[in-house]
C-alpha cells in the first residue's frame, strides 16, 4: 500500500521549472519578456506564457488579467528605475546639472542595455500606443521632463528658448533609447562602454564643449557610485 504524497501549498503547476527563486508573478514576468523578444508579442499567447512559467493558464490570470497587463508591467519596470534615479538627481544641487545629465544619461542608458531581453524594443509595438499602456506613457513622460529640467540647469541649456529646449530635449531622450536598437543590431556590445558612450554624446548634444567631457565624466561616474 503506497502512502500519499504530501500535497504542495499553492496553485497547481502544468510543468517544473528549474528552480529560479522566483514567485509566480515573477516567473510569469520573466516567462514573458523572454517569449515577447523571442517570439514576438503577437505570436505569443498567454497559454505559452504559462506554460514556459510552469503554470495553468487559468492561474496566470490570478495574477494578471491579461497579455497587455503582462506587457504593461514589463515595460513600466524599463521606465520606473530610471526615474528614481533622475528625481534623486534633479534634487542633487551639490553636483553640477551637466554631471547630472550625464549620471542620468548613463543610468538610463545601462538599465535599457541591461538585462537578458532587450525590452526597450516592445516600445515601437503598435499596441503600446493605445490607453492601456497610459501609465507607462505618464512614467516615461515625467523621465523624459526631468531630463528636461537638468538641461535647462546646465549653462548652454540656459541660453535655450522655450522650444530650442524641447527639440534638444526630445534629441537627448531619443539619443538615450537608441541603444535599444544598437543592442538589437549587436547584442554583444559591451554595455558597459556603450552606456558611457551615449551620457558623453549626450552632453554634446545639450552643448557642453568637447574639452569639459573627461572632467564632467568623472563627476558623473562619482555621482552613480555614490547612490550605489
Amino acid at each position: 500500500m503506497t502512502t500519499p504524497t504530501s500535497r504542495r501549498v499553492g496553485r497547481p503547476r502544468v510543468q517544473e521549472r528549474p528552480a529560479s527563486g522566483l514567485e509566480p508573478r515573477d516567473e510569469v514576468l520573466a516567462a514573458a519578456a523572454e517569449l515577447f523578444t523571442v517570439r514576438g508579442y503577437t505570436a505569443t499567447s498567454t497559454r505559452t506564457i504559462a506554460e514556459r512559467a510552469g503554470l495553468r493558464q487559468a492561474s496566470l490570470y490570478h495574477y494578471f488579467d491579461g497579455k497587455e497587463a503582462i506587457l504593461a508591467e514589463l515595460l513600466e519596470g524599463t521606465v520606473r528605475p530610471s526615474l528614481e534615479v533622475a528625481r534623486h538627481l534633479v534634487s542633487e544641487a551639490e553636483a553640477t546639472p551637466e554631471a547630472r545629465l550625464w549620471a542620468l544619461c548613463h543610468s538610463d542608458a545601462a538599465l535599457l542595455c541591461g538585462g537578458p531581453h532587450n525590452l526597450g524594443a516592445l516600445y515601437l509595438l503598435p499596441e503600446v500606443r493605445t490607453d492601456h499602456f497610459a501609465g507607462f506613457h505618464r512614467i516615461r513622460a515625467e523621465l523624459k521632463r526631468c531630463y528636461a529640467e537638468l538641461l535647462a540647469a546646465t549653462e548652454p541649456g540656459a541660453a535655450l528658448d522655450a522650444d530650442d529646449l524641447a527639440l534638444r530635449t526630445d534629441l537627448l531622450f531619443g539619443l538615450t533609447e537608441s541603444v535599444i536598437l544598437i543592442r538589437r543590431a549587436d547584442p554583444a556590445r559591451d554595455q558597459r562602454a556603450l552606456a558611457t558612450a551615449t551620457a558623453d554624446a549626450a552632453l554634446r548634444v545639450a552643448g557642453v564643449p568637447q574639452r569639459s567631457l573627461a572632467r564632467l565624466r568623472r563627476e558623473g561616474q562619482r555621482l552613480l557610485a555614490a547612490d550605489g
